[in-house]
This record gives structure tokens, C-alpha cells and sequence, in this order.
């Protein structure tokens, strides 16, 4: 299993991650990284394991407003899929009038030509 080397918050560690992971993990460790360093500078040095703490609920809350905003998406997705199906619904309805509109007026053309064509010969 591969291993890969991450600092975070000044410490390195040894990880264990799948094949092909190293890069990602790699970079989760620098984002994690980089929420200890955003709260060292809003909060002081106020203690590594409050500082861990308080990074991983900013990054919890950041994750928690991904699902919602997720959520809504996929909801709003779904709406425009339902009406899109309507409006393909409503266009085949349409189009469906529009032949027999069609046919009908052949139909009538049809008829008139027939009737002109005895008196044009006659």
C-alpha cells in the first residue's frame, strides 16, 4: 500500500492511501493544512489541539453547506428535467395537430384540384 509524507501544522506524517491517491491526499493535507493557518492567524497560538479543532468544524461547515447546496441543485435539476418533459410532451401534442392540420389541408387541396380539373377539360 503506498505511503505518502504530509505536514500539517508543522508536523509531518507518514499515511497510508490507495494506489493512485497520493496526489489527492497530498492536497486534502494542504487544505487541512491551511484552515490551522487561517485560525493561528485570526486566534494567536491558542493551543494545536483547539486550533485542530476549530479546522476541522470550518471544514465540517464547509462540507455541510456543499450538501446543502448540492441538494438544492439536484432539486432544482430534477424540476427543470420534469419540465422539460412537459414541454416535450406539450411539442408532441402540438406537432401531432400540426400533421392532421396538414393532412386535412391536403386533403382539401386534393379536393379542389379534382374539381377543377373536370372543368378545365370540359
Amino acid at each position: 500500500m503506498p505511503q505518502v509524507n504530509v505536514t500539517i501544522a508543522g508536523k509531518a506524517y507518514r499515511m497510508a492511501c490507495g494506489e493512485g491517491e497520493e496526489p489527492h491526499l497530498e492536497g486534502l493535507a494542504r487544505v487541512y493544512d491551511g484552515k490551522i493557518q487561517e485560525m493561528r492567524q485570526a486566534f494567536g497560538e491558542i493551543g494545536d489541539m483547539r486550533l485542530h479543532v476549530m479546522a476541522a468544524l470550518m471544514v465540517a461547515d464547509e462540507a455541510s453547506e456543499l450538501q446543502r447546496r448540492v441538494a438544492r441543485l439536484e432539486a432544482e435539476l430534477s424540476a427543470l428535467q420534469g419540465d422539460a418533459g412537459a414541454a416535450d410532451r406539450r411539442l408532441g401534442e402540438v406537432e401531432d395537430r400540426a400533421a392532421e392540420a396538414l393532412v386535412s389541408a391536403a386533403e382539401r387541396i386534393e379536393g379542389i384540384a379534382r374539381s377543377l380539373i373536370p372543368s378545365a377539360a370540359g
